[in-house]
């Protein structure tokens, strides 16, 4: 019988790399593990939201999910559910006994972003993110994320950058009043990747090091496929990799 956890993870279909059906695959065999209800959304994730907000974002279609995604765990929630998690698709958990939902009411997930800065230096950036969503019955967060969300795309008249109301929203709001972060459900950048598959580096160096704890499972972020900056090859190789080495990050 499953317990009253729900994890949702959504994608356009065809899937547009190979290496999502390997990755969303460790989140199915999490949720067998742990007796959580799973449930893959297509296109119909944009069912719950209003025609203006919609239209507004129609060429911004991250933004869009990332609004989405809020309206449709608080539908969950709202039913039968006690928990509802939302998981990127390209989000990879390479040690699931490891990866375990916090106590708390709510939480996001945790960026340690390491990049060249424009002089050539090494830099990182710690934020959190959303590709991690996690939100319990009566918890007080959802309602207000949501509704400052709507508001501000409903507001915003000028340009919107593609965070605008995923990490961007999420880090403005723990930088003053300090989310629960799950701090196992980090992200990797295009820099850390490289390390990784090449058995170290220090941009791998300093991510362990900034990191609260060590990750057990990460967005793998395929925006960098998208640039050009890691290869589907790679990332196929990064998986299998992580999944051999689940203790990597220590």
């Amino acid at each position: 019988m499953r317990n009253k956890t729900l994890v949702i993870q959504s994608q356009r279909q065809p899937l547009p790399h190979e290496w999502l059906v390997p990755c969303m695959q460790t989140v199915r065999s999490w949720c067998d593990q742990h007796n959580f209800s799973y449930q893959f959304v297509g296109d119909e994730l944009f069912d719950g939201l209003d025609a203006d907000l919609l239209q507004k974002t129609a060429h911004q279609r991250v933004i869009a999910t990332d609004l989405a995604r809020l309206r449709l765990l608080t539908h969950f929630l709202d039913a039968e559910f006690d928990t509802v998690v939302w998981l990127d698709a390209d989000f990879c958990i390479f040690s699931p006994a490891s990866f375990v939902l916090p106590a708390t009411s709510y939480a996001v997930g945790r960026e340690v972003w390491v990049q060249h800065n424009e002089r050539g230096v090494l830099k990182v950036y710690k934020k959190v993110h959303n590709a991690f969503l996690m939100f319990r019955k009566h918890n007080p967060f959802l309602a207000f994320y949501l509704d400052t969300a709507e508001r501000m795309l409903r507001d915003c008249q000028g340009p919107m950058p593609p965070q605008f109301i995923g990490p961007k929203l999420l880090t403005a709001l723990h930088n003053v009043a300090q989310l629960p972060v799950m701090e196992t459900a980090g992200m990797l950048s295009p820099l850390v990747i490289n390390d990784i598959l090449t058995g170290g580096g220090p941009a791998l160096q300093r991510f362990c090091q900034h990191s609260p704890q060590p990750i057990t499972g990460a967005n793998l972020c395929s925006s960098s496929c998208v640039r050009d900056d890691v290869s589907d090859v790679q990332m196929s190789t990064l998986i299998a990799k992580l999944l051999a080495k689940p203790n990597l990050f220590g």
